[in-house]
């Protein structure tokens, strides 16, 4: 089954690519890896906004980091198909945490599994999840992924 297919079984529509905020490109492919660029989680052309573990529970951090994996997935896709990926190799997720707050990998499991529900086995992932005090736009999550590419054969 495509990745494609499996997107369309699990009901998942990608978005569109989030246009870059400042000078970078969403995603850039170096021999058969694909690097995104941070996704914050923009839905619809909004973004919500403050800090998890206070204006943002960590549920909505865990949801809003899915929706960053999305935006990042929209850029693989943009870039090289998404039928092209073999496999996620590492997610690294940021997330604007209130003082005090330390469940940062509870809240970048929302990448994580949306990967896993895509690719199964082949987006298990090498992984961080790092709390700072301030991200772009005053978003509560950004995530950002490494996949690879298939041979070109396959």
């Amino acid at each position: 089954m495509s990745w494609r297919a499996r997107l369309d079984e699990l009901g998942i529509v990608l978005p569109q690519v989030v246009a870059p905020l400042a000078d970078y490109v969403p995603a850039v492919r170096t021999g058969d890896l694909v690097y995104t660029s941070g996704q914050l989680p923009m839905q619809d052309g909004a973004l919500r906004t403050g800090k998890v573990g206070a204006a943002v529970s960590p549920q909505d951090g865990r949801a809003l980091a899915r929706i960053c994996a999305l935006n990042a997935l929209a850029a693989v896709d943009a870039l090289v198909g998404l039928d092209a990926v073999a496999r996620v190799v590492k997610v690294v997720g940021f997330v604007a945490s209130a003082p005090g707050f330390n469940g940062q990998p509870a809240v970048v499991n929302g990448a994580s599994e949306l990967l896993g529900e895509v690719f199964g086995d082949a987006g298990k992932h090498a992984r961080s999840a790092v709390g700072v005090s301030e991200l772009p736009l005053d978003a509560p999550v950004e995530v950002e992924l490494i996949v690879e590419l298939k041979a070109a054969a396959e």
